[in-house]
C-alpha cells in the first residue's frame, strides 16, 4: 500500500468522517466530570530502581470510578528545581512498557508518567457497563449504548488528561513544560490529550490511530487496526441501514475532530506505506492543527519500527 494518496493530496485532505453537532458540548461535559476527580494518587515503589531515577507504580481513580495505573519515573535528585514532565501513551492492546526508557529520561531531569489504558495489556481496570457487543475491539465498545458517554475511548481520552494534570501537580514538575508522546493508539491518545489540555507544550504522535473512521472504512481495513468496524457491520448492520448514525457516533472519539483545539508545538510522524493506520486518516487530523507544526515522513516505511525515532524524540522533548 505505497502512497495511498499523493503527498500533495495528503497535505490538503481534510477528512471524510462527520463531526457530531454537539461535539463541543460532549467534551466540555466530559472535562467537567473529570474536574470532579481531583489530582489524588497513590504511589507504590517499583522493584526496578536506578541510582538516578526513582520508579513507582502510580494509581488514580478515573472517571466512572475505575482504578487506573501508570508507571512513574522521576529524577532521584532534583535539588529543588522544577523540570519538564513527559507523558507516554501506548499502542493498542499493549501496556506502559519497560522501566528503562522512562528511567533514562528521568536521569536527564524529566518526570515521566506512562499510562496503562483501561482493560488492555496493563494494570488499569475497565469497569464500563455498556449495552452492546464486547466481543471484539475497543472502537466499537459502547457504540450501541443509548448514552454516547459510554463510548470506551471517551473515558480513556479523559484518563490521558488526568495523567497530565497529576504530572503538572507534582512538586518537581514545571507545569509549563509538559510533553506528550505515543505511537499508533498512543499517538491518538497524545493528540487527544493535547487537544483537551491546551497547556501541553509539545506533542509528538507517531502514525496515530483513531482518526477519520469513514475514510478508514473506505480503504481495505480487513487487516488493519480498524478491522473491528468490519466485524460490527457484518454482525449488527449488514445492510448498512445505520451507517450514518454509526459514523456520526464515532465522531465523538475521532481525533480529527479534536485537532483544531491543539495549542502545542507538534512534530507528527507518518510512514507513507502504512496499511494499518492509512496516511490519509492521519493527515485528516494533522491538516486541522492550527498551532506550530511539522510532519516527518518515512517514505518507504509502514506501521513498524522507524529508525532514529527515539533519538529524534529525545531531541524534541529536550527543548521543553
Amino acid at each position: 500500500m505505497a502512497f495511498e494518496m499523493s503527498i500533495e493530496d495528503l497535505k490538503t485532505y481534510m477528512g471524510r468522517s462527520p463531526r457530531p453537532d454537539d461535539f463541543d458540548q460532549y467534551w466540555e461535559r466530559g472535562l467537567k466530570e473529570l474536574a470532579e476527580q481531583g489530582k489524588d494518587y497513590e504511589l507504590v515503589p517499583a522493584e526496578f530502581q536506578t541510582e538516578l531515577a526513582e520508579c513507582f507504580h502510580l494509581y488514580f481513580t478515573g472517571v466512572g470510578g475505575a482504578r487506573v495505573h501508570c508507571k512513574l519515573a522521576r529524577p532521584r535528585r532534583h535539588e529543588g528545581r522544577k523540570g519538564p514532565g513527559f507523558a507516554i501513551f501506548h499502542g493498542y492492546s499493549s501496556d506502559s512498557g519497560d522501566w528503562l526508557e522512562k528511567a533514562g529520561y528521568a536521569a536527564h531531569g524529566f518526570t515521566v508518567l506512562a499510562l496503562d489504558c483501561r482493560g488492555q495489556g496493563g494494570l488499569s481496570e475497565d469497569n464500563l457497563n455498556v449495552k452492546g457487543t464486547t466481543i471484539r475491539g475497543h472502537i466499537i465498545r459502547g457504540l450501541d449504548d443509548p448514552n454516547p458517554d459510554k463510548l470506551y475511548y471517551r473515558n480513556v481520552f479523559l484518563d490521558t488528561v488526568q495523567t497530565v494534570h497529576i504530572l503538572m501537580s507534582m512538586d518537581q514538575v514545571d507545569p509549563e513544560r509538559i510533553g506528550v508522546y505515543g505511537q499508533s493508539q498512543g499517538g491518538a491518545l497524545a493528540v487527544a490529550c493535547a487537544a483537551l489540555e491546551p497547556r501541553v507544550k509539545t506533542l509528538v504522535p507517531v502514525h496515530p490511530f483513531l482518526s477519520d473512521y469513514k475514510r478508514a472504512w473506505e480503504t481495505n481495513i480487513t487487516s488493519s487496526a480498524y478491522e473491528e468496524l468490519v466485524y460490527y457491520f457484518r454482525m449488527f448492520d449488514p445492510n448498512h441501514k445505520r451507517e450514518d448514525e454509526v459514523f456520526n457516533r464515532l465522531g465523538y472519539i475521532d481525533i480529527q475532530n479534536l485537532a483544531d483545539r491543539i495549542q502545542a508545538k507538534v512534530l507528527w510522524i507518518t510512514g507513507l506505506s502504512d496499511p494499518i493506520c492509512p496516511p490519509s486518516t492521519q493527515f485528516a487530523a494533522y491538516n486541522k492543527i492550527q498551532s506550530e507544526k511539522d510532519v516527518l515522513l518515512y517514505h518507504e516505511y509502514g506501521h513498524e519500527y522507524l529508525p532514529y525515532l527515539s533519538d529524534r524524540l529525545f531531541q524534541v522533548m529536550s527543548t521543553l
